[in-house]
């Protein structure tokens, strides 16, 4: 039985990778950062299911849950690592305090960081160890590839992310260890409701942003009913971790004409538009 590991399981992408992947034989290890979760999954999942108690930011902890994997393994490679974890910080740039920013950057890319030199041993890295190498798959976003008003944390997370990967897939050649990135649009998962609750409005109130904030937030909630489900980007994570030849990068997207144009469209004539759109011209002389 091949085993893969899966970051951020309790929930939304990590818990629908989860299943699906319990579902096709696989022995799923994933991770949550709570002792609650980690009951409840095992009681949904069952014996095939391995809760990691960890939160992907602390190194000693992901360090010695990859000691419990290996032991699990009795000498065989891991099939998979899903590097899903993740958070969402909002706001104006000039508003988001580096406290909020380096929390951004530490769980969506010091994270997969950590969890990747972690487990990159058992995918491959250590050549004493039986079976094919592994995978990695690293859940990116469209905004690994374009930056939004209000959301310049999360999409610099990502851009690292696609930056790192696009480097370590070409690193990890030498073990035979294949890195694809899985960059989807909006999910209906619960980093929606969270990354609402993070930008509150009202902070903005003195703001002169505070017009531009207010329709991006309306802009969102649109976006977010119309949200990719969850078992989508599991059905991706599943052919990324088992075709013979997965593509480099999958891109899906709700409103693929949307993001389309914003990938042919010159970037100063994408910047009007969004800055029309918001309410972000300045003001004519």
């Amino acid at each position: 039985m091949k085993s893969v590991v899966i970051t951020g399981a309790s929930t939304g992408i990590g818990w629908a990778s989860a299943k699906l992947l319990l579902d096709k034989g696989f022995a799923v290890f994933g991770s949550v950062r709570k002792e609650a979760d980690a009951d409840r999954l095992k009681a949904e999942f069952g014996a095939h299911f391995t809760p990691l108690i960890f939160d992907v930011t602390d190194e000693g902890a992901v360090l010695a849950a990859a000691r419990e994997v290996r032991s699990a393994l009795n000498g065989e490679k891991l099939a998979g690592l899903v590097n899903n974890a993740g958070i969402s910080v909002a706001g104006p740039a000039l508003s988001v305090s580096v406290d909020d920013f380096r929390r951004q950057m530490d769980v969506n890319v010091i994270g997969p960081i950590i969890a990747t030199q972690a487990f990159g041993p058992l995918l491959g890295a250590d050549q004493s160890l039986k079976g094919a190498p592994g995978r990695i798959v690293m859940i990116s976003s469209v905004a690994g590839k374009n930056g939004n008003p209000f959301t310049s944390a999360y999409c610099a997370s990502k851009h690292a992310v696609e930056g790192f990967s696009e480097s370590l897939r070409r690193e990890l050649m030498l073990f035979g260890i294949d890195v694809i990135m899985i960059a989807p649009g909006p999910v209906k998962t619960p980093i929606w409701s969270k990354g609402q609750e993070a930008v509150d409005v009202s902070r903005y109130r003195n703001s002169p942003y505070l017009p531009a904030v207010q329709k991006a937030a309306a802009f969102i909630q649109q976006l977010e009913s119309k949200a990719l489900p969850p078992e989508q980007i599991a059905a991706l994570v599943f052919d990324a971790l088992t075709l013979p030849n997965p593509k480099v990068r999958y891109h899906i997207a709700p409103d693929r004409i949307r993001y389309l144009l914003a990938a042919v469209l010159p970037k100063r004539t994408m910047d009007r538009i969004i800055a029309k759109r918001l309410g972000l011209m300045p003001p004519a002389k």
